[in-house]
């Protein structure tokens, strides 16, 4: 064992059990390093502090080890799972971490007797049909585009469904067969959903089969009408498969996720690329935060797409199980023990989505994972390594030039900071309609990117409408009145003001009585036209103010966060002046109370809900008598 190691650590390792379960290790801040999973927890925390390490990256941890954790499981795949819960929570620097996000869209059938056709991103409601996931929301677009050419399926919202008097332009452009005025039986209508449904699982050829045959009977019957509509729905059809092309189509193929990596210049990408019912539907690329990896001590490609895997198809949540495919094409997808436990991890998981259906008859999923695919397949890997590759190098490259921008603006605003990824920017902005709704934005960069989860909106209160000045007071002072209690990492070099002479004296004020260092202050303000070049940077401790011109990395950094800043304070805004507005409109309606309106807004989802509804539906809400829901709908029209 290491001579550094200390003794107290040691003692403490050898008493662990032999026990499978989750370890986590903790540096002398007491802040975590990494968290890690053990068939044999007293085995595997030893190997740590032993001479020869199996990598730098891990010879870097254990230096830093001063103290450790332990949670002892039932199983190993308690531990796999546990393992990846706690690396997501508690985000360690020295784990591989993928970012959290499975929020993908979906193609929904409604529950209906005439199902509407609509894109869905959320939870998933038993009474519907979902579709997916997509990769995308084009990919969901297109194909509804694609089942309302040959299928005419209705994408009309109910209220407007049931409302109709007369069939509307899609029916008339022949994209919807116009159920809303009975110019379509339920029966038939069901049958042009069971061919759309067809189609979404692949079964292009029986769909094809169904119009021709159709098409024929149509024919012999001499209805020859409703023949040339099927001869042009088998038209547009194969036109769309045509459009595919027989590179992405592939019959039979069903639901394939296929996954690809590349790593180069100390970073990795995992490219996903999603085919659904034999369509491929496009791709998405994954990069994982690998901060404090360096070139020479990154993780191997295995051990990346492992982490990958786990993260986003194990995860303990509803979501994880929506994604499970039924066959996973993986690029050197090692025969290893570890890599045995994550199939039988996959096939579990796959098991419980399946019997969470209420509709299967089956009990058990394997997930078919292919490492050496031919045909098809290994066409599709193809394709999903090189967009791999392609993302990677435009990652390092928009990298690279933001280094610079960051290391331009360091040197311009002679910074002492050794590490450029350590510079930290906040910038404010003050955003609000007439003195309406006002909203201060702060948002963050650091590590040469903006920081979204630390962006911060404030509400400004007990102002004068429309007093820029005193709204920025506030939300400086509210941001940094316990400036010395935020961890020193948080706290910024430099504090962006988006505004001129008299923002930036404001800014000082508060500096000024709050104790902090007016160095720290750089107002941006506005050239001609708001164009990018024209700005001038303000300082608040009498340095002269710098023109830095077009072609300076600096100014476009400044400029960039600045934008960012507007951005953010904009939509704040206009989603708080919009809520009042919603709100207001009720409030307006004599009769209708804070409890009746709370009622009304969560029957209907929002304003634009009840203003959709009919006299009929809104009698239904509690409390809503008939001439309450007659002057409601007057009011609102």
């Amino acid at each position: 064992m290491s001579n550094k190691t200390p003794e107290a650590l040691i003692d403490e390792v050898k008493k662990l059990p032999g026990l499978p379960g989750v370890y986590r290790f903790f540096d002398e801040a007491g802040q975590i390093l990494y968290v890690g999973k053990a068939k044999d927890l007293k085995k595997r925390v030893s190997s740590y502090f032993q001479r020869n390490l199996s990598s730098p990256r891990i010879e870097r941890m254990v230096t830093r080890i001063v103290s450790l954790q332990t949670t002892v499981t039932r199983t190993e795949t308690e531990a796999l799972l546990l393992e990846n819960n706690l690396i997501k929570e508690l985000a360690p620097p020295f784990n591989i971490l993928f970012r959290d996000d499975k929020s993908y869209p979906y193609l929904m059938l409604s529950g209906h007797d005439f199902p509407r056709l609509a894109y869905y991103r959320g939870r998933v409601d038993k009474r519907h049909q979902y579709f997916g996931p997509f990769p995308n929301s084009w990919a969901v677009r297109n194909s509804i585009q694609i089942l309302q050419k040959v299928f005419q399926i209705r994408t009309c919202e109910d209220t407007v469904f049931k409302n109709r008097s007369r069939p509307c332009l899609l029916h008339q452009i022949h994209r919807c067969s116009a159920p809303c005025v009975g110019n379509i039986s339920e029966k038939n209508y069901a049958q042009d959903l069971s061919k759309a449904m067809k189609f979404l699982e692949g079964d292009h050829a029986s769909v094809m089969s169904d119009f021709e045959k159709a098409m024929f009977t149509h024919s012999e019957n001499m209805e020859f009408e409703q023949a040339a509509m099927m001869r042009d729905r088998i038209a547009d059809l194969s036109q769309v498969l045509q459009q595919q092309s027989m590179d992405t189509v592939a019959e039979g193929e069903g639901d394939v996720d296929i996954l690809a990596i590349a790593m180069k210049g100390g970073s990795a990408c995992i490219n996903l690329a999603m085919v659904r019912g034999g369509r491929h539907l496009g791709d998405r690329a994954y990069f994982p935060k690998m901060g404090r990896f360096k070139e020479d001590a990154m993780p191997d490609s295995d051990e990346v797409m492992n982490a990958f895997i786990t993260q986003h198809y194990l995860s303990d949540d509803a979501e994880a199980l929506k994604l499970i495919p039924k066959v996973l094409v993986i690029q050197d997808f090692k025969d290893t023990p570890e890599n045995q436990e994550l199939q039988n991890l996959l096939n579990d998981r796959a098991t419980q989505a399946l019997q969470s259906n209420p509709n299967t008859q089956h009990k058990t999923r394997k997930v078919q994972i292919l490492k050496q695919p031919q045909g098809q397949r290994k066409h599709w890997l193809m394709m999903a390594q090189n967009n791999a590759e392609l993302a990677l190098t435009k990652r390092l490259t928009e990298a690279g030039g933001q280094e610079a921008r960051t290391r331009s603006l360091i040197e311009v605003l002679n910074l002492d900071i050794e590490n450029a990824e350590d510079l930290r920017v906040e910038c404010f902005d003050i955003s609000h309609t007439s003195g309406e709704a006002t909203q201060a934005s702060c948002v963050v960069y650091q590590k040469h990117d903006m920081q979204n989860s630390e962006y911060r909106r404030f509400n400004i209160n007990d102002i004068i409408p429309g007093d820029d000045y005193a709204a920025m007071r506030q939300v400086l002072h509210r941001r940094y009145a316990n400036f010395q209690e935020i961890p020193t990492e948080k706290q910024p070099h430099i504090v962006l003001v988006d505004g001129g002479k008299g923002q930036v004296q404001m800014a000082k004020d508060v500096f000024d009585e709050l104790g902090l260092d007016i160095h720290m202050i750089v107002g941006i303000a506005k050239g001609e036209g708001r164009k990018v070049g024209l700005e001038t940077l303000l300082f608040a401790d009498q340095r002269e103010p710098l023109v830095l011109g077009l072609e300076s990395p600096a100014l476009l950094l400044t400029a960039q966060i600045r934008d960012e800043a507007h951005r953010f304070a904009i939509t704040g805004m206009r989603a708080k002046r919009q809520k009042t507005r919603n709100v207001s409109r009720l409030e307006e309606i004599e009769g209708i109370g804070a409890k009746r309106r709370q009622k009304l807004l969560a029957r209907f989802g929002g304003l634009k809900g009840v203003t959709s509804a009919t006299v009929e539906e809104l009698q239904q809400v509690e409390g809503i008598s008939k001439a309450l829901a007659e002057q409601i709908y007057k009011q609102l029209h």
